[in-house]
């Protein structure tokens, strides 16, 4: 904006004078400052000293803690005792031991001037402003306004000297707020200079000190100002989020709970601008349009602290107020993130500052490259460690010991590949390679997604009886029959891990609250016989479950009849298992304790941490541990439930277009008319045969993290009859296709090599 570049110019003639402000401790002598290319709070303050209004001095605590001399745009600034930064503190625990005559002189907190400017009267004055060309009176609305936190809360708060000290009333009149705002940007460029300077006064004359709810109001004004989406703005609204950053954690939790009652235009606005400060500081478009990395190592820091509120405030929201992907910053997948992994592996959630911190700005695709990268690195190691062992006793090297070597024959699937990861637990973090008995294809990717496709497809069948497939939520679940080994759940859960792994995506469907639960906790406890997989069951997370079971649930809680009479229910429940109905009491006794309306919230809430929880807790456990088994890592503790999905799973929605774009082409070009007719048949596909055509070609039908460019999917021609099938190789992601001569022929013949791909061999 070119008024507020304008607002830096006259800075650059008076720097030689001032002292710089320190981004860190200031030294104990403030000599005058080099001459500095780059505008900072205190030479803002310049400016606003040598075109003072009034004659009136102070001195306000510069950010920092140094002493700078300003003077207010209207008003004198409020003369500090120069004694120490927590002088405020000192005065008001010491008030209370003098003796009431004196102590009504002195009162602890400034009483709030009157401002009575209702939205409609401000929006009159800028529509006279903008047809007469006289913008005295909002010119002076403006200057007044934000000189001080005390007249921000004059004009913004809905009553004066309210108290308003609760989180769900921060007293702030939004729509004046938002009026003012969405006037600021339309105004003259001095107005919107005023605005900054006042700011600048009002975050300077700022001192160390508890808080007063007044002050945290004046920020959460202050970090809805549009000016901030500027570079030339950026230096003012850095040390706005570094006062806003270092608030207690008392007063975060107020902002919070006032963030989430923004509109969520604005909302997304601030979320946006903050996303695009930590972007902008990260990857500047011109080097010298913002101060030195070195100079202001806490700009990061403090944004996305900031930025983190937003988060919680968004996470406490139901529903979200927007979805949680819009919190990634896409930059820093083009940062050294696996050396922000190790700083924040080394020293948590220490003072030295990582990304990995505040897990929920990575991207999945971010969180995925780590996970493989941990991933790599565990199985160099294992095989590392292998090899060594056998060198050391003097053994021959097999190159085979380098991998976790699974081979199985398809006739008997399920058992062979329990008996091999049974048989070789200890090598599960070596690269996978699958060998199906009798067949000769050499496994450089291909064969292990198809293991993986026809073992989900075996487990997950209904006549095996290890899941249930939910009609209703269409998802499976864990069957909660009773027995003496769980050893194939824990195989799932190893399967899983393996996918994840190995960077292979898996078509199962499990409800997202099952992924909570493989995070509680994300870590396998060091006690063998702590509880895993209780997480909290709500009647939201049944419904992703059992719909019309949470539905019947819903209305008990919000029955007005006679509940004991008309439900006749006790605290004890029934289940079939192997076609036996079982019953089980909710608590002890519980089949003699009815349910009433007293009662019946805690009769629904053993209920359903019944049914996702404790009924199949054994089942769980198994296929926890079998995941982690694989799969133990730090990086686990980055992920929400949809992200473990996500990697678990891929994304089930098919973009044939952006495979399009994204496709390689050998022997062949795009503009060749055997690929427009392959692109017009695939594009009209169903759905159905459009995932075959993806299994024929990568071994999978799901698309992974990153989406269909992360395929390298490859086109090539082969010189073959026009009679021939396609062929494909599913470890590269390639399809071979004959030179066919019309779109017809092309059509058959295809139709024909995607619905029968199943099985490698040659002939």
């Amino acid at each position: 904006m070119d008024g507020e570049h304008s607002a830096l110019s006259g800075v650059e003639r008076e720097r030689e004078r001032l002292p710089p402000i320190y981004t860190s401790s200031p030294p104990a002598v403030l000599g005058r400052g080099p001459k500095q290319p780059f505008p900072t709070l205190g030479t803002f303050i310049s400016t606003l000293s040598q075109r003072r209004d009034v004659g009136g001095r102070g001195f306000a605590v510069g950010i920092g803690g140094t002493m700078t001399g300003s003077v207010g745009i209207r008003h004198t600034v409020r003369e500090l005792p120069p004694i120490c930064g927590n002088v405020r503190q000192k005065q008001r625990l010491s008030i209370n031991t003098l003796p009431p005559e004196v102590k009504a002189p002195f009162p602890s907190d400034p009483i709030i001037p009157l401002r009575t400017k209702t939205t409609k009267e401000f929006q009159e004055d800028v529509d006279r402003a903008v047809q007469s060309g006289d913008w005295r009176e909002v010119r002076e609305f403006y200057l007044t306004t934000f000189d001080s936190f005390i007249e921000i809360n004059a004009a913004f708060k809905r009553e004066a000297n309210g108290l308003f000290n609760t989180i769900e009333d921060s007293g702030v009149n939004a729509k004046f707020v938002s009026a003012v705002y969405d006037s600021l940007l339309s105004t003259p460029q001095d107005i919107q200079k005023s605005v900054l300077k006042g700011i600048i006064n009002s975050l300077l004359r700022e001192w160390k000190g508890p808080r007063t709810k007044d002050d945290l109001r004046a920020y959460f004004i202050l970090i809805q100002n549009p000016q901030y989406s500027s570079i030339s703005t950026y230096v003012i609204f850095a040390h706005l989020l570094r006062q806003i950053a270092a608030l207690s954690e008392a007063d975060h939790h107020f902002l919070v709970h006032w963030l989430k009652r923004l509109s969520a235009r604005r909302f997304r606005q601030l979320v946006e601008r903050l996303l695009q400060f930590i972007s902008t500081r990260l990857f500047p478009a011109e080097p010298d349009e913002l101060p030195p990395s070195a100079k202001c190592s806490w700009w990061i820091p403090s944004a996305t602290k900031v930025l983190s509120l937003f988060n919680a405030a968004n996470s406490i929201s139901s529903p979200p107020i927007m979805p949680f992907t819009d919190f990634y910053n896409i930059a820093l997948e083009h940062i050294a993130f696996m050396e922000d992994y190790r700083t924040w592996q080394n020293y948590g959630n220490s003072n030295r500052f990582s990304f990995c911190q505040f897990p929920f700005i990575l991207s999945t695709v971010v969180k995925k490259a780590i996970i493989q990268k941990d991933s790599e690195q565990q199985m160099i190691s294992q095989a590392r460690q292998s090899l060594v062992s056998k060198v050391s006793r003097r053994q021959r090297v097999d190159m085979n010991l380098l991998f976790l070597n699974i081979k199985v024959r398809r006739a008997q699937l399920l058992s062979d590949s329990l008996d091999e990861l049974t048989r070789k637990r200890c090598d599960l973090k070596k690269k996978l390679r699958v060998t199906f008995v009798g067949e000769a294809g050499l496994d450089m990717g291909g064969l292990t997604k198809e293991w993986f496709l026809l073992l989900v497809r075996q487990i997950f069948h209904t006549d095996y009886g290890m899941f249930s497939f939910m009609k209703d939520s269409r998802c499976h679940w864990f069957s909660s029959w009773k027995c003496d080994n769980y050893s194939e759940f824990q195989m799932v859960g190893t399967l899983m891990g393996l996918a994840v792994y190995n960077s292979i995506a898996l078509d199962i469907h499990f409800p997202l609250y099952c992924y909570r639960k493989l995070l509680t906790p994300p870590t396998v406890p060091s006690d063998p016989n702590a509880f895993v997989g209780m997480a909290t069951a709500t009647l939201d997370d049944l419904q992703q479950v059992m719909p019309d079971l949470a539905h019947g649930l819903a209305e008990l809680l919000s029955y007005e009849g006679n509940i004991e009479e008309d439900f006749y229910l006790t605290f004890q429940v029934f289940q079939e298992e192997m076609g036996v109905v079982k019953s089980y009491n909710l608590k002890p006794g519980g089949d003699k304790i009815p349910v009433n309306k007293q009662n019946r919230k805690e009769y629904v809430q053993l209920y359903i941490d019944f049914l996702l929880n404790k009924s199949i807790y054994k089942q769980f456990a198994a296929f926890y541990h079998g995941f982690h088994s694989v799969c133990a890592s730090d990086a686990l503790m980055l992920l929400r439930p949809e992200e473990v999905e996500m990697l678990v799973c891929g994304s089930p929605e098919l973009d044939m277009s952006a495979l399009q774009k994204a496709a390689q082409y050998e022997g062949y070009s795009k503009m060749d008319t055997t690929m427009r007719c392959f692109w017009d048949v695939v594009l009209a596909f169903p759905l159905e045969l459009q995932k075959k055509l993806l299994h024929f070609a990568t071994g999978s039908d799901r698309v992974p993290v990153g989406g269909m460019a992360d395929l390298n999917f490859k086109i090539s021609k082969i010189d073959v009859p026009a009679d021939w099938l396609p062929i494909s190789h599913t470890c590269f992601n390639q399809i071979c296709l004959p030179p066919y001569r019309t779109r017809k022929e092309l059509k058959h013949k295809l139709t024909i090599a995607i619905s029968n791909a199943e099985g490698f061999g040659l002939e």
